[in-house]
């Protein structure tokens, strides 16, 4: 079968009646490409589909997706970057909310994109979306969306689940989101109850988690006090939602606050839609009250910093060199600081305003780090990865947002790395990571995504290890790059 650019074998056994070797047949497979159909020896009906990349193989296999990513001698060449999943759902909603129509172009094709345009949809948001063009044309509301009642279900996108939950809460009308089983377990507890200190009547599950109840009869305002150590998603929320408040809005920040890049980048956006937020230190935030966005007209999504994360490391662990283009000095995004821990590792880089070159030259090596990630959790997955191929120990602290991702990423990135023969120490907030014996990746790994896009793509970088590697269900990767493996292997060597 072949499903939206993806080529499947599929194995079709007949009645089993002796032992066989799947190996064998899949070896057949990688050699006869230009067989549409034939029979194994041992009476399996295979079909094989052409692939769109002919260097990565898609199988099948009793229900199973897999992927095999060949060796990765060198990753070289230049990458148009997608656009930033962060960017473009936060662009699409202040959009919906605020005065006027805005343009969207580079908007990212993706899950968690859509999952973002068709609630805005649901909620009354006139919407002209161009897939192939990469763009949408939002007709702002000025203010809260005119439906007054609603069913979201929302997958497990957390960059639509959490903003919309504070933006409902403006209007007036009853509201009910949630996700697949994942979002489930997925905290939400702290922004409910910040809401609820602004006068919202909003509840969540009594697990702390989705689905979220909502009430909406407008926010008064106020001062409200939140958690910033489990995710900077709430207080962005909160703060994209405040200036449609009755009165003034004070936030808080009780804690420590993980992704502060994040918040500078929800602020600097705001202020691209006209909205100024007082920041004290990423401490205090102070909004004022009976405001409305107003529309910059057109607004282009620079390109994924997380997504170049996995490209950039590819170039630093093999030597590149790799360019990405889309995002570079000027970038507001703050996954961009990923490439400075390369460079302290080891690598080469060069910077445009709007892209990067890495490089490491020949005779240089990796050097494993001790880093605090608490600015870029999403990056550091990749860093996990290349920390096989650095000579030393690396360690990644201030991580326990992973925990509450997509799959409990500590837990499940430690599984995998000592598949590929690292050894782990597993903290409650950090990971440590000693490489392979010989520096020597296992050969014939087979490794798990937990439904979990960053797993597969910083994974898929243990090819550079002189074997190829089989990843599971890699279509998880259409939560945030949809062409994430036609992109790596259009770019191998």
């Amino acid at each position: 079968m072949k499903e939206h650019g993806f080529g499947f074998v599929t194995l079709i056994p007949p009645k089993l009646t002796a032992p066989f070797s799947v190996r064998r047949t899949l070896h057949c497979l990688t050699v006869r490409r230009n067989v549409r159909q034939f029979h194994s020896r041992k009476g399996f009906l295979i079909t094989l589909v052409s692939q769109q990349s002919p260097e990565c193989t898609y199988l099948k296999i009793g229900g199973i997706e897999t992927v095999t990513v060949p060796e990765i001698n060198n990753l070289t060449g230049t990458l148009v970057l997608p656009g930033s999943k962060s960017l473009s759902n936060r662009v699409l909603l202040l959009s919906a909310l605020a005065k006027g129509t805005t343009l969207v172009e580079n908007l990212l094709e993706s899950e968690d994109v859509s999952y973002m345009l068709e609630a805005l949809k649901l909620l009354g948001v006139k919407v002209e979306y161009e897939s192939k063009e990469k763009k949408a044309r939002i007709e702002g509301c000025g203010g809260p969306f005119p439906a007054s009642t609603g069913e979201l279900f929302l997958g497990n996108a957390g960059t639509a689940m959490r903003p919309l939950t504070a933006a409902l809460c403006l209007g007036d009308g009853e509201f009910v989101l949630d996700g697949v089983k994942r979002m489930r377990e997925r905290p939400i507890a702290d922004l409910v109850q910040g809401l609820q200190q602004l006068g919202a009547q909003v509840t969540c599950s009594d697990t702390g988690c989705p689905p979220v109840h909502i009430k909406a009869k407008g926010l008064r305002g106020g001062k409200t006090i939140v958690s910033g150590k489990m995710s900077s998603q709430f207080l962005s929320s909160l703060l994209m939602a405040a200036p449609y408040s009755k009165n003034d809005v004070v936030i808080e920040i009780q804690d420590e606050l993980i992704s502060v890049p994040y918040v500078s980048m929800t602020i600097e956006l705001m202020r691209r839609f006209g909205v100024t937020v007082g920041n004290e230190d990423y401490r205090v935030f102070r909004i004022a009250g009976n405001q409305c966005y107003s529309s910059p007209g057109s607004y282009f999504v620079e390109g994924d910093a997380s997504s170049a994360s996995y490209f950039l490391a590819g170039g630093a662990i093999t030597g590149g060199p790799i360019t990405v283009e889309g995002c570079g000095s000027d970038s507001i995004q703050g996954d961009i600081r990923f490439v400075h821990v390369l460079e302290k590792m080891g690598a080469t880089v060069s910077w445009t305003p709007h892209s990067i070159t890495v490089s490491r030259g020949k005779g240089k090596v990796l050097e494993g780090i001790d880093e605090d990630c608490i600015d870029i959790p999403d990056a550091a997955m990749t860093l996990a990865v290349v920390a096989l191929f650095a000579e030393g120990h690396t360690a990644l602290r201030n991580i326990y947002s992973w925990r509450v991702k997509e799959t409990d990423r500590l837990a499940a990135m430690s599984k995998e790395l000592m598949k590929l023969g690292a050894a782990v120490m597993e903290g409650q907030d950090y990971i440590v990571i000693y490489p392979p014996g010989g520096g020597k990746i296992r050969k014939n790994v087979t490794v798990s995504t937990y439904n979990d896009h960053r797993m597969a793509m910083s994974l898929s970088l243990a090819a550079c290890g002189g074997c190829p590697i089989t990843i599971e269900d890699p279509k998880c990767t259409w939560k945030t790059f949809p062409s994430y493996f036609e992109e790596l292997t259009r770019l191998i060597r």
